[in-house]
């Protein structure tokens, strides 16, 4: 005798002989949303087609590149990766070693913070929440004078993190990467009962060894979010790097594959968008291989 699973497997057969619902009905239900879908995906990717385009047109030049792929060849890509002796690489290396350092380091901090302020109670809890909300309406970008002149002082005092160095230009990252990522953590925090915190405790668990054995793995799909986003901030990132990065082997991505373009005279777009597809890999590799925590930790935080 078939039991209750067994039917609960099998998924219900459609009766053949059923009248299938009038095309203009199923369009007014549902199938508008099939274009505007289809609409939404070429909107996306066309900017992504013309970029890919102009890579791979030989000419180096915009004119006439509205045509898509109407050259193909690789000469951009070969350019860009061997002139100045490798300078791009050296800008590409640069750009994953900031990024990724400051994206883990963000996420540490954001954790530990956002941790504290779910599971202790302390003077100035609300006052301090509040507080780096407030600072989140004011962009590193409006203080990049005072940034400019307090590295320079550093410099001064202690050159290895100074004005020019990569380990100061990720400490300035890392002053203004809190606050909305706390918030964010705080709510995918708040929805872990804490029984699980006072049955650790019980056990002779500190705050540190909830937090890291504990703690940790349950929030893994806010972690990522934050890593993600906070990587893709960080590898694109301009205006603060190209003004603490003087060197040229020093600087990054942006600021490299802005001086392609800069000159009047020597205005490459070919090369400039050969550099622009290679940037995008390792975003595209690490949001395929983080997209299965993207949704759950984008949402999850919001219910409690």
């Amino acid at each position: 005798m078939a039991g209750i699973s067994d039917f609960a497997a099998k998924p219900p057969r459609r009766d053949p002989n059923a009248r299938r619902q009038p095309f203009g009905k199923w369009f007014v239900d549902k199938g508008w949303r099939h274009l505007v879908a289809i609409a939404a995906i070429i909107f996306a990717l066309l900017p992504l087609a013309y970029v890919l385009s102009a890579s791979l047109n030989p000419i180096g030049t915009l004119t006439g590149s509205n045509e898509l792929f109407r050259a193909f060849s690789l000469d951009n890509y070969i350019d860009i990766l061997t002139r100045d002796n490798g300078i791009y690489l050296t800008w590409y290396w640069n750009a994953l070693v900031i990024s990724v350092v400051s994206s883990l380091a963000t996420v540490l901090l954001c954790a530990m913070g956002a941790y504290a302020f779910s599971r202790m109670r302390f003077r100035g809890r609300r006052s301090g929440l509040l507080g780096l909300l407030i600072l989140q309406m004011f962009p590193q970008l409006l203080m990049i004078v005072a940034i400019f002149l307090t590295m320079i002082w550093i410099t001064d005092i202690f050159p290895a993190i100074g004005l020019g160095t990569h380990a100061g230009l990720i400490m300035v990252y890392l002053g203004g990467a809190l606050g909305v990522n706390i918030f964010l953590m705080y709510g995918f925090f708040n929805t872990i009962p804490t029984a699980i915190d006072e049955a650790a405790k019980i056990d002779g668990a500190g705050h540190a060894r909830v937090f890291f054995t504990i703690m940790l793995p349950l929030v893994t799909p806010i972690l990522a979010v934050i890593g993600l986003l906070s990587f893709i901030g960080f590898i694109g990132e301009f205006a603060i790097a190209s003004v603490l990065l003087t060197d040229p082997r020093d600087q990054t991505l942006a600021i490299g594959l802005f001086q392609l373009v800069s000159g009047f005279q020597s205005q490459n777009w070919g090369i400039f968008a050969a550099g622009a597809v290679l940037a995008a890999l390792p975003v595209m590799i690490l949001f395929l291989l983080l997209q299965r925590y993207i949704a759950g930790g984008l949402i999850a935080g919001s219910v409690k």
